[in-house]
């Protein structure tokens, strides 16, 4: 028996298709019929062909394909595929505002206007034609640019942010910290690529390199291959690291708890084997001249969507409570645990750093002006968030998931500098 979610799917499919077709066929009501019947032929392929890449969406990395030819093939149709949903979504709304009283008014009021002597129809007609050249105008432009993105997967920003901290001790003004976060080396497919990025963290002189989580896709397997890129990272005060929701494993089927495990365990020790410090609910304290700040980092914890809550900040800092550390730093994950706990329960951690979102890898990234549709779901979603002497950080993320790009919101290295 059909679900009513698959019902709604294939309704909501065929309406995209419905209204990205009227479009097509009202802006080449014009031309050549032939010139017509080969769009509409190609139209009609595109469209079985993105048909199957949502059929193929749940089956990366379980096809007899070639990974890159799977990847670049279903992601090109799912761009083309949401370039038809603002399609249709323009000629609904044009449906609501325009088509739907003039039908009304032809049906029951055709007349000529005497100004100019050309039929109330045929302006109505010609509205609609250029409601549907805008939509198609706008579908195009977002396929277009989905797919140019695909080209800006691996070209690494460098993000500069300066926090300045209440009563800072003078040993930790000027301190750098570089911050990387969800690398997802499953989703890798250029390793020379991925090592100029890990050159670019190098070239910063960092006191200290922290990694928030997501180092894979789902297994401990995809980070093999680039142990020994990321070995490379170094600094005076050493590289620390927590798991993010995709590094459990939560996310495929396994063949028993104990495979799982096992999956969990391999991961972390290859954060041993790049010489990273896993931080698993814990803090260790780091010297720096004559001044100590604390690392706390937690396993993951959200507070969106139902993501798991592996993580313990109160465990995490049980120790520290009977020590003056002049500074806190905070690993976690998802930066929904900022609102959630940290500043509630926590008001003594200066700085938590966040991964997550990637900006969604979609949106608009520019000096005085942020948006993403993940806004709609994280608060706090990239950059640089104060609230009283509190401090959050969201890192853009230096890999990428599902969609083998980014448009407008670039991979980032952040450089953070205390004053």
């Amino acid at each position: 028996m059909i679900s009513k979610q698959l019902l709604f799917f294939g309704l909501f499919i065929l309406a995209v298709e419905y209204y990205s077709f009227v479009a097509m066929r009202t802006v080449l009501r014009s031309t050549n019929s032939n010139f017509q019947w080969a769009l509409f032929l190609l139209y009609a392929v595109l469209s079985l062909a993105v048909f199957w890449s949502l059929w193929a969406l749940p089956y990366y990395g379980k096809s007899s394909w070639p990974s890159l030819t799977l990847k670049y093939t279903v992601n090109i149709l799912i761009g083309v595929f949401l370039g038809k949903i603002l399609v249709a979504a323009v000629m609904l709304i044009g449906d609501l505002l325009l088509v739907i009283p003039n039908v009304v008014k032809f049906l029951t009021q055709f007349r000529s206007s005497p100004a100019d002597g050309v039929p109330e129809g045929a302006r109505f007609i010609s509205r609609f034609t250029f409601i549907s050249q805008t939509a198609l105008l706008l579908g195009a432009a977002l396929t277009s640019g989905l797919i140019y993105g695909m080209t800006n997967r691996y070209r690494y920003q460098i993000r500069r942010v300066r926090v300045s901290i209440p009563s800072l001790p003078d040993a930790f003004k000027g301190f750098r910290i570089v911050q990387i976060s969800d690398i997802h080396s499953g989703s890798f497919d250029d390793p020379g690529a991925v090592a100029e990025g890990v050159a670019s963290i190098q070239d910063q002189k960092p006191d200290l390199i922290l990694f928030t989580g997501d180092l894979v896709n789902d297994k401990a397997e995809e980070i093999a291959p680039y142990l020994q890129v990321f070995s490379k990272l170094d600094a005076p005060l050493g590289v620390y690291s927590v798991l993010g929701n995709h590094d459990y494993g939560d996310y495929v089927s396994w063949p028993s708890d104990e495979a799982k495990n096992q999956n969990l365990a391999q991961l972390k020790q290859h954060h041993a084997d790049m010489g990273w410090r896993l931080l698993m609910n814990e803090h260790v304290l780091l010297q720096h001249g004559d001044q100590q700040l604390a690392l706390i980092g937690i396993e993951n914890w959200g507070a969106k969507a139902g993501f798991p809550k592996y993580g313990d900040l109160q465990k995490a800092t049980a120790e520290l409570k009977n020590l003056d550390v002049p500074l806190k730093i905070l690993l976690s994950h998802d930066p929904s645990h900022w609102e959630a706990e940290v500043r509630k329960s926590h008001p003594d951690i200066n700085l938590t750093l966040s991964g997550h979102t990637h900006g969604m890898q979609f949106g608009i990234d520019i000096p005085g002006f942020q948006w993403s549709p993940v806004q709609y779901v994280y608060d706090q979603w990239a950059g640089l968030y104060e609230q009283g002497n509190q401090y959050l950080y969201v890192n853009r993320g230096f890999g990428f998931i599902g969609y083998q790009g980014r448009l407008g919101i670039l991979p980032e290295i952040t450089v953070i500098e205390l004053a």
